[in-house]
């Protein structure tokens, strides 16, 4: 049975549950969402159905924090940012000329980096050099073009340094409502974004907006390795789970 612009019961129940987890792994850690989010749409979505509708909850509930986000974010990030904004139309348009099944696989492959990266050895405070924070900004656009997550480059970049866990969060979260806004901006120019998606997203926004605050209550009460340990293991599980489906 269609319900909201066309989408089944089961589509909408899926991407419901899929928002509250989600979400509140992004309030625990500052990311993870789109990690989490986009490779369990994309079973119940076609996945450039999923990479837009995870691009405008992600521009949704950053748009929220807006204000936070700028105040507290390193000035690295609009750096990355705005190579983002340059690079995120060349992943869409691969993606819209992918097939389904390999849009899959490469979407659960990128998935499962991030829990890959999240192992990386911490470094110091200091701001990388200019070639690696160009080199961060044009994956993390080819990442959110073509499976909505810009986090995999971006998450080794702040967290694997030693930063405030404040100036991580803001940092990466505002790289990430940048990127949401570019990919809704190449999906629009591609003719990709349908007014049924936006409904869509603005129906699941509640739920974002509780798992947000939840996660972002538990954030607060935990020691920096019960933080990181947790974002391993939840990625893990995530990227585990998306891979076992495709098999």
């Amino acid at each position: 049975m269609e319900l909201i612009g066309g989408f089944t019961a089961l589509q909408i129940v899926v991407a419901l549950g899929a928002a509250l987890g989600a979400s509140f792994v992004r309030g625990l850690t500052g990311f993870g969402m789109a990690i989490l989010l986009v490779p369990i749409l994309a079973l119940a979505l076609p996945p450039v159905e999923a990479v837009v509708l995870g691009n405008c909850l992600s521009l949704l509930i950053g748009a929220t924090e807006v204000r936070m986000l700028v105040r507290e974010a390193e000035r690295s990030a609009w750096v990355i940012g705005g190579i983002v904004v340059l690079t995120t139309p060349l992943g869409l348009y691969a993606l819209s000329s992918t097939s389904a099944d390999i849009a899959r696989l490469v979407i659960a492959l990128i998935a499962f980096s991030a829990f890959l990266a999240i192992l990386l050895p911490r470094r110091g405070s200091d701001v990388p050099g200019s070639l690696v924070t160009g080199g961060v900004g044009v994956l993390s656009g080819l990442m959110t073009g073509y499976a909505g997550m810009p986090g995999p480059p971006v998450v080794p970049y702040y967290a694997g340094r030693a930063l405030p866990r404040s100036t991580i969060k803001a940092s990466m979260l505002l790289i990430f409502t940048i990127a949401a806004s570019a990919g809704l901006m190449s999906a629009t120019w591609l003719g990709i974004l349908r007014w049924q998606l936006v409904v869509f997203a603005l129906v699941m926004l509640p739920v974002i907006l509780l798992g947000n605050r939840l996660g972002t209550a538990v954030s607060g009460r935990i020691s920096d390795p019960v933080w990181r340990s947790t974002v391993g293991v939840v990625l893990a599980g995530a990227a585990v789970g998306a891979l076992l489906r495709l098999l």
